[in-house]
């Protein structure tokens, strides 16, 4: 049984292999062996044919703003762009400057602002710190007057509770 099942599978991998070798192959063979038998009978073919078409337009004909590209003619109508066009290099170069120094003033100006604003901050946070810190030495200052206070009562307490026991007080 087991013989007869490997062979089954030999079989059927040939199969598999066949079948996929013509799905690969099997489209360019048929149009190359259909070529071949479409030149064997070109004698019985008819005569080709004989159109009377127009001729094809030519982009001049088509838009004729697009056949001048050139550089020169960019912007001719519009004067604004003509007079920009003709500006020296340096005078270019000095614009250019200028935009840069004027967004740079701004820059400035908005870090000018902005440092105030944080000085302003720190300023109100400092003076927060301060009355904290003034309000600690405050109440250190209580707890301390009020620490030797409990100290100055507990050895009054103490002296009343002696001549109490000399007296023959017992306690709890």
């Amino acid at each position: 049984m087991s013989r007869r099942s490997g062979t089954c599978l030999r079989l059927c991998l040939v199969i598999f292999a066949v079948v996929s070798t013509l799905g690969v192959c099997g489209p360019a063979l048929y149009w190359r062996f259909k070529k071949t038998l479409r030149l064997g009978d070109s004698k019985s073919s008819c005569p080709p044919c004989i159109c009377d078409c127009p001729p094809p337009l030519s982009l001049l004909k088509i838009a004729p703003g697009l056949a001048n590209l050139s550089v020169t003619d960019c912007g001719s109508n519009d004067p604004d762009l003509k007079q920009e066009m003709e500006k020296q290099f340096v005078d270019l170069l000095t614009e250019e400057l200028k935009l840069q120094e004027a967004v740079a003033e701004e820059h400035a100006r908005h870090m000018n602002i902005t440092f105030g604003e944080a000085k302003r901050v720190a300023s109100q946070y400092q003076r927060e710190a301060e009355k904290c810190i003034a309000g600690t030495e405050t109440c250190e200052e209580g707890r301390e007057r009020a620490e030797a206070l409990l100290i100055k009562e507990r050895k009054v307490t103490t002296i009343w509770e002696q001549r109490a026991r000399q007296m023959g007080w017992e306690g709890e």
